[in-house]
């Protein structure tokens, strides 16, 4: 009964601020609920039914005004991305890309309370496989530019749609983009990323702080190996690639790569500060003023969830050895997962594990990595967030952040394109359930998303009295 009462409390909160400030319209609201529930119904979890999906919008874009030239579909292996341009004219600069994915992660029907393929209204949220993850921003976006263009809205410089068709996986899709593709994209400036940022709200429904995503680290993943000749297990030796593997994993875990920062963290400890009160709150006011300062680094690096934000970190996660119970072991091999600080090759954090494992351990990367600088602050983005998200929600902290995992964003950060996480989607963390069973959206908060991406557009591309 609190969760409904609180969820209802917050409901109204966003309706009130929402109405103040030029709310979509009834029909408005029709369509984008419409479009969702079209968007969640196809299993996009596979390449062939992103290109259903992808084929399904494009269709929506050119009914919806939008020239045939201007709606490509991009093919990448089984799947495929969409680039939809809405054209302005071009007084207001270089375009703007807005990124979104089509796909999600599996659902079992069996395990879920509903179908995760209908999208479904209940109890204040909207319920249903890539409900949040990401297909609310898809349809927000999409929504937004069939609305503009029904409006007659020019925008001050171009406006483009990447939609991408697989995300969760390989990002083949968006590497396709760019590597074949680029000319497309008309030189675009930056990129605002639907699939990054968004709200906090605390655990009776109050709006609390707003993450604007401007750097993520690097995913790269090693195998550590040992190998030996082997032998009879009764006549062990000194020599056993097992014991020589777990040697190397020893030192790997007592291993702290060394404290780094970029003016995200640092104005992220600075803004988390007060809120986090306490000797983590005085350690990150006193790190963001002094980077660097041990003792405080000392302090931060404790807790986990902090010490992430402040180095590359490298962890085992999977493990294999050996080919019989009653034979020595030929090899032994480790996976190791590493998430490497912005600006850190690949290659440097290779040689750092081949240094900790020894000579004796063959190291190798699983698979093609790709790593990008932080994005820098820019001050018309940041004006343009914070305007869109205070007039939903006034006064609230907003603050840019470092993820840990990744997005579509990293591939255009190696690009060159400045990328940024502003995902319009307040949530609780008790009702964050992306990736899991019966992941939902409350609903004010999809509705409110509308009116968070029209005032950006209308900052960063609308036109000026």
């Amino acid at each position: 009964m609190l969760r409904t009462c609180a969820t209802a409390l917050a409901a109204l909160f966003i309706s009130a601020s929402v109405a103040a400030a030029q709310a979509p319209s009834e029909a408005q609201r029709a369509q984008a609920r419409e479009l969702y529930a079209r968007v969640v119904a196809v299993e996009s979890s596979t390449g062939p039914q992103n290109v259903v999906l992808a084929n399904l919008l494009a269709e929506r874009f050119r009914t919806g005004g939008f020239a045939a030239e201007d709606v490509t579909i991009v093919p990448a292996g089984e799947t495929a991305g969409l680039v939809v341009r809405y054209r302005g004219n071009g007084t207001g600069g270089r375009p703007i890309l807005f990124l979104a994915h089509m796909d999600v992660v599996p659902a079992l029907r069996s395990d879920w309370e509903r179908d995760p393929f209908t999208l479904v209204e209940e109890n204040g949220f909207f319920y249903g496989r890539g409900s949040y993850d990401n297909k609310a921003g898809l349809t927000q976006l999409a929504s937004l530019f069939l609305t503009l263009r029904a409006e007659g809205f020019t925008p001050t410089r171009d406006l483009i749609i990447w939609f991408s068709g697989d995300e969760e996986t390989t990002g083949v899709s968006t590497q396709t983009l760019l590597s074949q593709h680029r000319a497309l994209l008309h030189d675009a400036e930056f990129a605002l990323n639907s699939d990054g940022g968004g709200g906090l709200l605390t655990e009776t429904g109050a709006p609390l702080s707003f993450a604007l995503q401007t750097a993520e680290k690097t995913y790269a993943s090693f195998t550590l190996t040992a190998r030996n000749p082997g032998g009879h297990s009764s006549v062990p030796r000194a020599d056993n690639a097992i014991y020589e593997l777990g040697d190397a994993l020893s030192r790997l875990r007592a291993f702290q790569f060394p404290t780094m920062w970029n003016d995200t963290t640092l104005l992220a400890f600075r803004n988390a500060a007060s809120a986090t009160g306490g000797p983590e709150g005085a350690a990150m006011r006193r790190f963001a003023d002094n980077p660097g300062d041990r003792r405080a680094a000392r302090t931060l690096s404790a807790n986990p969830a902090i010490s992430n934000m402040m180095r590359t970190t490298c962890v085992a996660t999977m493990l294999a050895g050996g080919h019989a119970e009653n034979a020595l072991p030929q090899s032994a091999t480790a996976t190791v997962n590493c998430r490497i600080f912005p600006g850190v090759a690949v290659s440097e954090v290779q040689g750092e594990l081949q240094r900790i494992a020894g000579p004796g351990i063959e190291i190798a990367l699983t698979a093609p990595s790709n790593s990008s600088d932080a994005s820098p602050l820019r001050e018309d983005v940041m004006n343009a967030v914070t305007r869109a998200v205070h007039t939903i929600y006034p006064g609230i902290v907003i603050t840019p952040y470092m993820s840990a995992g990744a997005t579509d964003g990293l591939f255009f950060r190696a690009q060159g394109i400045a990328t940024y996480g502003v995902g319009a989607v307040f949530i609780k963390d008790s009702d964050d359930f992306a990736h899991g069973l019966n992941e939902r959206v409350p609903v004010e908060t999809f509705y409110a998303g509308l009116t968070h991406w029209r005032v950006l557009v209308n900052e960063l591309a609308g036109p000026r009295s």
